[in-house]
């Protein structure tokens, strides 16, 4: 079965698919692999079957909820659902269910979507990896040895797996793009407030709320579901009025490529399938491709006191810190160490930060580079093999430095599957836009994959858990990069 949302969307519709049956086969799948992924912390399969056979009665009578209408979703388990338990990965909230609904949820639900089930995340969504001291480890589908990336980590797997359709996310400093890349998946950040966030957070001025699904072309349309403002949300940006299922065209962009920031080294397989995809859209879109240099300083220092900091105001008080994980303590003890002065001095070295980047996107469109510069590692560990990270508290950190700016730049940001390493491994394109700019990535990204990772899916696809090798062409095969002005680089 197609796990395409617009797919599955337009055979409800028809009558030609239903909804029971939709959900079934997904629990089937969620029964078959989350022993081994460990995406799903919670499974409510009588209820969405129940909702599922709602939904066939309604559309039967020609009434459809929604563009979404009986397509099942896994939800991130820090979104309140009213009436649900909202663990949050944690020991302190094993048993918190929430009275009211997160707004993105609610629209999903309102479009017609059919929550299935909550997926895992890192404790309060703190780190980068899919590492859980209270659900255990989410794995890769692409090898259950590796970590799935976070923290929107059981979001990630589930998705790779094709247990559902399409999940919510959660990105304060990758979160939902660092999974993408490692689950080869699409993900985008919007700017900040395009999707309103509630509750509070303590990062509210990192965090953004969004879909992840398996094309771009299918998360365009959850977009257009999810944004828009909610009085709750003080940040929430007014609707931009844009469909973001429609097409721009590509000749006229400035498209900015960088194969690294800060100097940072890119794993030899990351760089090289990234370059492959950039030469392939340059020759396939049309587009001019120009490299860029950028002398920005990595602002690590500045996202770590925003981020230790804000976890101090919002746990610190607490007088027991003792139920909560082993990273997370740390996290929540080492932000006694800053005082207001150094939170405010952060805030300001953020604001000429994002000004640098907002100066970039007068001399380009869009900005190319990798979205995470290594490989999936081991599930069960923080941090790559070997890895030194320059952050004792924040260790993952120092393996994501691609996607933490632009959260504190607010600018959209996607990540779209690109290419597979000699081991097969996904690896994710991030396609960066000046701010606001949302639809134009979109439209990139969806053009974009027409021409990219084709029909790769990971081995546990396969029914029965029959490898499945997907139809792209051989991931070591050298394709030089150019640009429409016929540049080699």
């Amino acid at each position: 079965m197609d796990f395409s949302v617009l797919s599955l969307s337009a055979a409800i519709s028809s009558g030609s698919l239903t909804s029971e049956s939709l959900v079934q086969e997904s629990l089937a799948r969620i029964r078959r692999l989350n022993p081994i992924l460990n995406a799903f912390s919670q499974v409510f399969e009588e209820e969405a079957l129940d909702e599922a056979r709602a939904c066939d009665r309604e559309a039967a009578q020609g009434r459809l909820r929604g563009p979404l209408h009986g397509i099942p979703m896994g939800v991130k388990d820090l979104f309140f659902v009213s009436g649900r338990l909202c663990q949050r990965g944690s020991a302190p909230y094993r048993n918190f269910a929430p009275k009211a609904t997160a707004p993105i949820v609610q629209r999903m639900i309102d479009a017609g979507s059919i929550m299935i089930g909550k997926t895992t995340t890192t404790e309060m969504g703190w780190s980068g990896s899919g590492n859980s001291e209270f659900y255990g480890p989410t794995r890769n589908p692409w090898n259950p040895e590796l970590t799935s990336g976070g923290s929107s980590s059981g979001s990630g797997a589930a998705l790779g797996a094709r247990m559902v359709p399409f999940t919510l996310g959660s990105d304060g400093g990758g979160s939902v793009r660092i999974p993408a890349a490692f689950c080869g998946i699409f993900a985008m950040k919007g700017s900040l407030g395009r999707v309103p966030t509630w509750p509070w957070s303590a990062t509210e001025t990192l965090s953004h709320a969004g879909p992840m699904s398996l094309s771009a072309k299918d998360s365009a349309l959850l977009f257009n579901v999810a944004k828009g403002p909610d009085p709750r949300d003080h940040q929430a940006l007014p609707d931009d009025g844009a469909n973001y299922a429609d097409m721009h065209s590509m000749q006229s962009l400035r498209i900015g490529f960088a194969p690294s920031l800060f100097g940072f080294p890119v794993a030899r397989e990351v760089d090289r399938a990234v370059r492959d995809a950039v030469g392939v859209l340059a020759r396939e879109l049309g587009i001019d491709v120009r490299p860029v240099s950028l002398d920005w300083e990595d602002p690590i220092r500045i996202f770590e006191t925003l981020w230790v900091a804000g976890r101090g105001v919002a746990y610190g008080a607490q007088a027991d810190l003792s139920d909560f994980g082993s990273g997370f303590r740390r996290l929540v003890e080492a932000s006694a160490q800053y005082a207001l002065a150094d939170y405010l001095s952060a805030a300001k070295a953020r604001a000429e930060f994002a000004g640098s980047v907002h100066a970039l996107f007068e001399n380009i469109d869009l900005l190319l580079l990798p979205t995470v510069p290594v490989e999936p590692f081991a599930a069960d560990r923080e941090t790559p093999e070997g890895f030194n990270s320059p952050s004792q508290v924040l260790a993952w950190t120092g393996w994501t430095p691609f996607t933490y700016p632009f959260n504190l730049s607010g600018n959209p940001a996607a990540s779209l599957p690109c290419g597979l390493t000699a081991n097969r491994l996904p690896v994710g394109l991030q396609v960066v836009g000046r701010r606001h700019a949302d639809a134009l990535v979109m439209a990139f990204c969806q053009q974009a994959e027409d021409h990219l990772f084709k029909k790769n899916v990971p081995p546990l696809v396969g029914a029965g858990g029959k490898a499945e090798r997907g139809t792209s062409s051989n991931p070591n095969e050298e394709i030089s990069l150019w640009n429409s002005a016929g540049e080699h680089f």
